[in-house]
């Protein structure tokens, strides 16, 4: 028998005040770049209702558009950009609220603001509808059970150990919460979020208020010690100990290049190819007209959730455009409109719909290396009887938002340059692939001008100087609007049942009756493409390497069977030499219809050796051998990606994208029968088409300021990715 049991954290005496210092690259700010956090340990996971009352409460007070605690503390100038979690995966959960871009000095007034803050709202009472909507909006997600592309029983098998792990008795509270919502909407009227706060927030000592100071030069620093702590070792080191090591050292090596027990591997059960459907998942595009602007349905059961998608064309805008197009879709449903508050409307939608998203959305084509679509879109979804509220919110954000609230518009860039900063960062990889493929590739320059490193640039010195053009970005804003929600531009995409099709139609009707409709602006150039070959210097310790291409402008076709070899490089050869040897976290390639391919590793220690092993792949795929059981092996693994069980919105959204890129379903066979009948010469034939994109020697690299600057021969630019 094994005890199992994970014991409590004895409870605090009283808080715990914490600094820790962390890295930040020579050129980035001291200044203006510390975290604050007040952090409070609430109960148990196992205790369902708290957990999903603390999923509310965080909506409430810190994530919802003016949420009240979120704004008292940057109405102090607390921090650039403040947010809230709650953390239920460990058997004791909590939650922290959170000050980014702040200062070590202001730590005492951001604990006093935010106990000011709560005290206030447990005695005054909490805000009914923002309670209502955060409930609203779990609940909404509860029920539609969508998690993308992730396998539905694995994300259940997840949640089902967040309270088994702790409980024996309580294996399935986790994926049964309706009673959970039914409860927390009557005691919402009873005072039980207030006393939540009195209880947890305030009258608890089992917390922290952790303080993260920046530290220049702390990365290269940190190591130095531990390159003179493996010196010291080794200096202890005997002879006859420095040989064996070497000698262990070689056998994890040869172990790593051997080859399993092929009698090994037979034990495991696997499908034949047989057994794999032959047939695709085709699409459900109907094509329906409003006027004379399209109406792409998609007739699809959802259990009577409307999904419609407003989307307008956006036509060769200028780079400047562009970023202001990339700010604005943060800017819509955040700040007021004519008849709501940005926090009234925010909590409005979420209250009787499944929300409403702004965003910009991009479509390669199928039949041209450098076409492409690009579309502004406005998404929502509700309920069959709450979509002409859903229609009427839109109608509102479009026609009436005041976009001359110079102080919100601070603070929403304040929160993008804060959010985007992280993400460039923590995604490097695909922050990488863009970046370079932007070099040659007219879709992916826009798209980095609109949401990568292009776009971070324009935010970072729109923040630094919004003061002295603060007009200039009302005036931009405006302009860009007038452009782009246009009734020329408009179509619509909607996913639901045929029962409801009319009264959508008749509302997209009514959408496009107040567009923008005066003098057509005149077309600009779009972001050009320029081969930059960049390496972008980070505080951190590892890289993310990216080579990209096209082999479609070489003259060569695309197949399906580079489907099959992007699983084959990320099992084996990739694997192998960059993840097993190379000791990175990942390693990916991609090869698109439009010819754009990469190669990328993610989190890596390397970079030269990297770019080496990339050049290894055309050898490695002539040279590729594989028996019909390991060539199944590779196919079942290819259809286990592209076989992912549709949700309704995914349904609607493949075929949309499909329509939108000239994606027919004769192309879709004929790539399947591709995959299903490949053999290993088919392999083999790919090596040209990785030479072609290899031979573009399009290369980015974002990583430590170490390894850049001891590789710097291998780019025309060395920049920093954060400059303040």
């Amino acid at each position: 028998a094994i005890d199992s049991q994970i014991e409590d954290q004895g409870a605090f005496d009283q808080v715990h005040d914490i600094r820790k210092n962390y890295p930040v690259a020579e050129n980035e700010g001291e200044e203006d770049n510390t975290y604050l956090s007040y952090n409070m340990v609430v109960g148990q996971a196992k205790d369902i209702n708290l957990s999903l009352a603390f999923e509310v409460l965080d909506y409430a007070l810190l994530s919802a558009p003016g949420a009240p605690l979120k704004q008292a503390l940057l109405d102090a100038k607390i921090g650039k950009d403040i947010y809230g979690s709650f953390e239920d995966g460990i058997k004791q959960t909590y939650f922290s609220i959170v000050a980014k871009g702040a200062n070590l000095s202001q730590k005492e007034e951001f604990v006093k603001v935010i106990r000011d803050t709560l005290t206030k709202i447990a005695e005054e009472g909490i805000d009914k509808k923002a309670v209502k909507a955060g409930i609203n909006y779990y609940e909404f997600r509860f029920r539609e059970a969508d998690f993308s592309s992730y396998p539905k029983g694995l994300m259940y098998g997840l949640d089902i150990l967040s309270s088994w792990l702790y409980d024996d008795e309580k294996p399935f509270c986790e994926v049964q919460l309706l009673e959970g919502f039914e409860f927390l909407k009557k005691a919402a009227e009873e005072g039980y979020f207030e006393e939540l706060i009195r209880k947890y927030l305030l009258d608890n000592a089992h917390g922290s208020i952790l303080s993260l100071v920046p530290e220049r030069g702390l990365a290269a620093k940190r190591d130095q010690e531990l390159e003179k702590r493996l010196e010291n070792y080794r200096s202890s080191l005997s002879d006859e100990e420095l040989i064996r090591m070497v000698e262990r050292t070689k056998a994890l090596e040869a172990y790593q290049e051997s080859e399993e027990n092929p009698e090994a591997l037979t034990c495991i059960p696997m499908l034949s190819r047989e057994d794999i459907k032959k047939e695709i998942t085709g699409f459900t595009n109907e094509e329906h007209f409003v006027d004379d602007s399209l109406f792409l349905y998609h007739d699809v059961c959802t259990n009577g959730i409307g999904y419609a998608d407003l989307l307008f064309e956006i036509h060769n805008l200028d780079t400047d455009a562009v970023h202001y197009l990339g700010l604005l879709k943060s800017v819509l449903g955040a700040v007021d409109t004519e008849n709501y508050s940005y926090g009234e409307l925010f909590n409005e939608v979420n209250a009787r719909t499944g929300g409403i998203a702004y965003g910009i959305e991009v479509y390669d084509s199928a039949t041209d290396t450098d076409a492409f679509r690009a579309m502004f879109a406005v998404r929502g979804k509700a309920l069959y009887p709450e979509m002409d509220f859903m229609f009427s919110m839109i109608r509102e954000v479009l026609t009436t938002s005041r976009l001359d609230d110079t102080k919100r518009l601070y603070e929403i860039i304040a929160r993008v340059k804060s959010r985007a900063q992280a993400n460039l960062v923590s995604a490097g990889h695909s922050t990488a692939v863009l970046r370079g493929a932007s070099y040659a590739s007219p879709m992916a320059a826009f798209q980095d001008e609109m949401a990568g490193i292009g776009y971070y640039q324009f935010i970072e010195k729109l923040e630094k100087n919004f003061d002295s053009c603060k007009e200039e970005i009302v005036k931009n804003l405006r302009k860009v609007m007038e452009e782009v929600l246009r009734p020329e531009n408009f179509s619509v995409s909607y996913t639901g049942e045929r029962e409801s099709l009319d009264a959508v139609k008749v509302q997209a009707g009514e959408i496009k009756k107040v567009l923008f409709n005066g003098q057509k602006p005149e077309t600009s150039s779009q972001p050009s493409c320029t081969k930059k070959n960049e390496a972008f210097k980070t505080s951190g310790q590892v890289q993310y390497v990216a080579q990209s291409g096209n082999f479609r402008k070489k003259g060569l076709e695309y197949t399906g069977a580079l489907e099959i070899l992007k699983v084959i490089l990320s099992y084996d050869y990739l694997w192998i030499n960059i993840r097993v040897k190379g000791g990175a976290y990942g390693c990916m390639s991609g090869f698109k219809r439009s010819g754009e391919s990469f190669l990328v590793s993610y989190r890596d220690p390397h970079l030269k050796r990297t770019l080496e092993v990339y050049k290894g792949v055309p050898d490695y795929i002539r040279a590729f051998e594989a028996d019909e059981r390991e060539m199944t092996k590779y196919i079942i693994g290819t259809i286990s990606n592209k076989d992912v069980p549709r949700t309704p919105q995914m349904q609607g959204s493949i075929s949309k994208c499909a329509y939108f890129s000239r994606v027919t379903e004769e192309m879709l066979q004929k790539e399947r029968d591709q995959i299903l009948g490949a053999r290993k010469e088919d392999i083999q034939a790919l090596s040209a088409i990785v030479e072609a994109v290899l031979s573009d020697e399009q290369i980015c690299v974002v990583g430590s300021e170490t390894a850049i600057s001891k590789a710097e021969d291998v780019f025309m630019e060395v920049k920093p990715l954060i400059s303040c």
